[in-house]
């Protein structure tokens, strides 16, 4: 099965954050999973480590290298992904997380996620 993580998710399985719930690290450690990030996620950690914001304490240049390392792959961010968030309802103002939704629509990979407002559009996406 391929998972597209939410930018959360990965910052905590980087770092091996007691935060993750059981089933996440299940799903992320098991052999029979593919692993994907969005380009999207590196560059809302560029812009929230530039801002000071706690929560994304982190030089994305290592963490977009830890996550290949470990055997992710990224996802670019394509033209197709940010016309199709044009079909998604207006649950969620956030546009990092709305891109997220979108790649993983047009790609068909499921979304993992923390946000339970992520959680609440319909498609591939699944919170943990």
């Amino acid at each position: 099965m391929k998972f597209l993580l939410d930018t959360h998710l990965l910052l905590w399985s980087a770092v091996g954050s007691e935060r993750l719930s059981t089933e996440a690290r299940r799903l992320i450690e098991s052999q029979e999973t593919e692993l994907f990030f969005s380009a999207a996620s590196i560059w809302e950690v560029a812009i929230k480590d530039a801002l000071g914001r706690a929560d994304f304490r982190v030089d994305p240049r290592l963490l977009r290298r830890g996550l290949l390392d470990n055997g992710y792959s990224e996802l670019p961010v394509t033209g197709l992904h940010a016309a199709e968030i044009g079909l998604l309802p207006p649950l969620h103002g956030d546009p990092f997380d709305r891109i997220l939704v979108a790649q993983a629509r047009v790609e068909g990979f499921t979304l993992l996620t923390v946000d339970p407002m992520v959680a609440r559009y319909r498609g591939p996406v699944r919170a943990l």
